[in-house]
C-alpha cells in the first residue's frame, strides 16, 4: 500500500490548473472561519461587561455588536455559497481532467495489458473510484485549512485568556491523532479491499449479462446466481470489516471528545474558583472548545471521506502507472507511399507475463500484393505472427519491416492506418449500421460508407432493415446475424482502403451460405493488397500465392495449396483430415 504522502504528491498536479479557483475558495474558507471564531468574542465582551460594568451596555453598543455580527453572516454565507458552488465544480474539472488522462493512457496500453485484466475493474476505476476523488478534492482543502486555522487561532486566543488551561486541552489532541492512526489505516486496507471486489463484481456482473444467451441456452441460470451471490457475499464481509475499523474510528474520537469537555469543565471550574479565569473568560473558553471540537468532529467524519479519495487515488495511480509497452520513438516517421512489402527478420516473440515463447527465428519475405495464408494446430502462433505486423505486440527479437523500414521507426498511427483487420469475432458498437462501418475511416460520406457496403455484399441486407443504414444494431451487434455483422466488418475495412490485410479466420464461425457470402466479399477485399490469411477451412485458401505451416516449431512447410500436397506432409495430412470428415477440426 502506498504512503499517503506519496499519493497526495502524485496528486497535487491536478490542482495546478485551478490554482487561482483554490486560492479564492481557501479564502472564502478564511473567512467563513474568522465569522465564526468572533462569536465567541462577542459574547465574551458582553459577559465581561455585563459583571464589570452594566451601565456600558448600552442599546446601542448592543445594536453595533448585533449589526457587526450580521455583516459577519452576510459575508459567511456569500463566502459559503462560492465554496459549494465553485469548490465542487473545481472537484468535477479535476475529476474531468483524471478520467481524460485515464482514459488517453488505457487507449496506449497494448494488448498485453487488456489480456490480464478485467474490463470491470478498469470500469470500476473510471466511476466510483474518480467520484470519490471528486469529493476529496473538494473538501480537502477546505476541511485541513479550516481545522488548522481554528486550531491555531483557538490556542492564541486561549492562550491569551489562560495558558496553562489552554496548554492542557492541547496536550489531548495529539495523543487522540496517534490513538485513531490505528483505525485509519484499518479503514484505507477495507476501503482498497472493497473497491478491488465490486471492481469484481462489476466483472463477473457484465461477464454474466453479455453471456445471457448462453446461460439461457444452458439453462444455468441458478448457476450464474450462485457465482453472483459468492462475489456478493465476500463483498458484505469486506464492508463489515470496513465499519467495523470505521466504528472503531469514531469511538476513539467521541472518548477523547468526552475528555476533552471533562478537563475544561473541571479544570475550568477549579480556575474560576481560585480567580484565575473571570465568568466571561469560561463562557467564551466553552464556546471555543465547542467550536474546535466541531472543527476535530468534522476533520474525523471527512478521515473517511479523506480514505475513499486516497483509495482512489491509488487505484487511478496503479492504471497509470501501468507501462506503455508499445509506444513511437521520438524520431519516429510516417510510413508513406506503401506497397505492401513485408519482411520478417529472425522474429523471435514470447508473451512478457509468462515469458513463454510463441514464435522462434521466424523468417519470411512477402512481397507486394502476395496472399500468404497460414494453417496449423491451435497455438502455434498464426495470430500472434498476424499481430505483430501492426504491433499489437512487439518483438522480442528481430525486426519487422514494411517496404524496407523496420516498424519501430514508424509512427503506430501511420503504420496501423495503413492495415486492415477482418477478426473472427467481429465487434459492433452499439449504434447504427451506418456508424459501424463509417468507423473504418471517420468523416467519410454517405456515398463512400454505402459504396463500401456494396463491395462488401452487404447493401442488399442492409437496405431490406427498417431503417436501412439507420438501423440501431444493438450491444456487440446482437440484432445481426453472424454473416450480417462480418459483412458489416468487411466494409468497415473496404472503407478504410489499406494496402494490407489480415484476415484472422474470418468465416470459420458462419455457416455455409453465410461462408460463401463472406468469402466472396473477401476475395473482393483482397485484390491487390498484401494479405495475410489465416485459415481454419482450407478450401478458403487454397489459391493463396504462398501457405505457411505454421507449428511451434516454427514454420515448417512452405509453398502452394498443390506443392504441399505433393510433399505428403503435415498440410497434406491437415487437409486429408479436412476433405475426409468434410467439416474443418479443431487441429486446422
Amino acid at each position: 500500500m502506498k504512503k499517503t504522502s506519496y499519493l497526495i504528491r502524485r496528486f497535487l498536479p491536478y490542482f495546478k490548473k485551478y490554482r487561482a479557483t483554490l486560492a479564492l475558495y481557501l479564502f472564502c474558507a478564511a473567512l467563513t472561519t474568522l465569522c465564526e471564531l468572533f462569536l465567541p468574542l462577542i459574547i465574551r465582551f458582553i459577559t465581561q461587561t455585563a459583571q464589570t460594568n452594566l451601565a456600558a451596555l448600552t442599546i446601542e453598543v448592543v445594536v453595533r455588536l448585533g449589526l457587526f455580527y450580521l455583516l459577519l453572516r452576510i459575508i459567511d454565507i456569500a463566502a459559503n455559497y462560492y465554496m459549494q458552488s465553485i469548490g465542487h465544480i473545481m472537484g468535477a474539472h479535476i475529476e474531468t481532467d483524471m478520467r481524460r488522462d485515464l482514459f488517453r493512457h488505457l487507449q496506449e496500453l497494448s494488448y498485453s495489458y487488456y489480456d490480464n485484466t478485467k474490463i470491470g475493474q478498469i470500469m470500476a476505476r473510471i466511476t466510483s473510484d474518480l467520484f470519490d476523488v471528486t469529493e476529496f478534492a473538494h473538501h480537502c482543502p477546505e476541511e485541513f485549512f479550516i481545522a488548522a486555522l481554528k486550531i491555531f487561532s483557538a490556542f492564541a486566543i486561549l492562550g491569551g485568556i489562560n495558558i496553562w488551561l489552554t496548554l492542557i486541552i492541547f496536550v489531548i489532541i495529539p495523543i487522540m491523532i496517534f490513538c485513531s492512526a490505528y483505525f485509519n489505516t484499518q479503514m484505507r486496507t477495507s476501503f482498497k479491499k472493497s473497491r478491488f471486489q465490486i471492481g469484481e463484481l462489476n466483472a463477473q456482473t457484465e461477464d454474466s449479462l453479455l453471456g445471457v444467451r448462453v446461460v439461457k441456452s444452458f439453462a444455468n441460470e441458478k448457476l450464474e446466481e450462485e457465482k453472483f451471490e459468492g462475489g456478493n457475499s465476500r463483498f458484505l464481509e469486506i464492508k463489515k470489516e470496513q465499519y467495523k475499523a470505521m466504528a472503531g474510528f469514531h469511538s476513539v474520537t467521541r472518548i477523547f471528545d468526552g475528555v476533552m469537555y471533562l478537563v475544561v469543565i473541571v479544570a475550568g471550574a477549579l480556575f474560576l474558583l481560585y480567580g484565575q479565569i473571570t465568568a466571561g473568560d469560561f463562557v467564551a473558553y466553552l464556546l471555543y472548545i465547542s467550536t474546535l471540537l466541531t472543527s476535530i468532529r468534522r476533520i474525523v467524519e471527512f478521515m473517511e471521506q479523506f480514505q475513499r479519495g486516497m483509495t482512489g487515488i491509488d487505484r487511478f495511480l496503479e492504471i497509470m502507472d501501468a507501462p506503455v509497452e508499445i509506444r513511437d520513438k521520438e524520431d519516429a516517421h510516417e510510413l508513406k507511399d506503401v506497397e505492401g512489402d513485408i519482411r520478417f527478420d529472425n522474429v523471435t516473440f514470447e508473451y512478457s507475463d509468462d515469458h513463454k515463447t510463441v514464435l522462434h527465428n521466424i523468417n519470411l519475405h512477402v512481397k507486394p500484393g502476395e496472399n500468404v495464408a497460414l494453417v496449423g494446430p491451435s497455438g502455434g502462433g498464426k495470430t500472434t505472427l498476424c499481430s505483430l505486423i501492426p504491433r499489437f505486440y512487439d518483438v522480442t527479437e528481430g525486426r519487422i519491416l514494411v517496404d524496407g523500414q523496420d516498424i519501430r521507426d514508424l509512427t503506430m498511427k501511420s503504420l496501423r492506418s495503413q492495415i486492415g483487420v477482418v477478426q473472427q469475432e467481429v465487434y459492433l458498437f452499439s449504434g447504427s449500421i451506418y456508424e459501424n462501418i463509417e468507423y473504418g475511416r471517420p468523416g467519410a460520406t454517405r456515398e463512400e460508407v454505402i459504396e463500401a457496403a456494396k463491395l462488401a455484399g452487404a447493401h442488399e441486407f442492409i437496405s431490406e432493415l427498417s431503417d436501412g443504414y439507420d438501423t440501431y444494431v444493438g450491444e456487440r451487434g446482437v440484432k445481426l446475424s453472424g454473416g450480417q455483422k462480418q459483412r458489416i466488418s468487411i466494409a468497415r475495412v473496404f472503407l478504410k482502403n489499406p494496402p494490407i490485410l489480415i484476415l484472422d479466420e474470418a468465416t470459420s464461425a458462419l455457416d455455409n451460405e453465410s461462408e460463401r457470402l463472406v468469402q466472396e466479399s473477401l476475395e473482393k477485399l483482397a485484390k491487390g493488397r498484401t494479405t495475410f490469411t489465416i485459415a481454419h477451412r482450407l478450401t478458403t485458401i487454397q489459391n493463396a500465392s504462398t501457405i505457411l505451416v505454421l507449428t511451434a516449431n516454427g514454420i515448417e512447410e512452405q509453398g502452394t495449396h498443390q506443392e504441399l500436397l505433393a510433399k505428403h506432409g503435415i498440410y497434406y495430412s491437415l487437409y486429408r483430415l479436412y476433405t475426409r470428415m468434410g467439416l474443418p477440426t479443431e487441429s486446422i
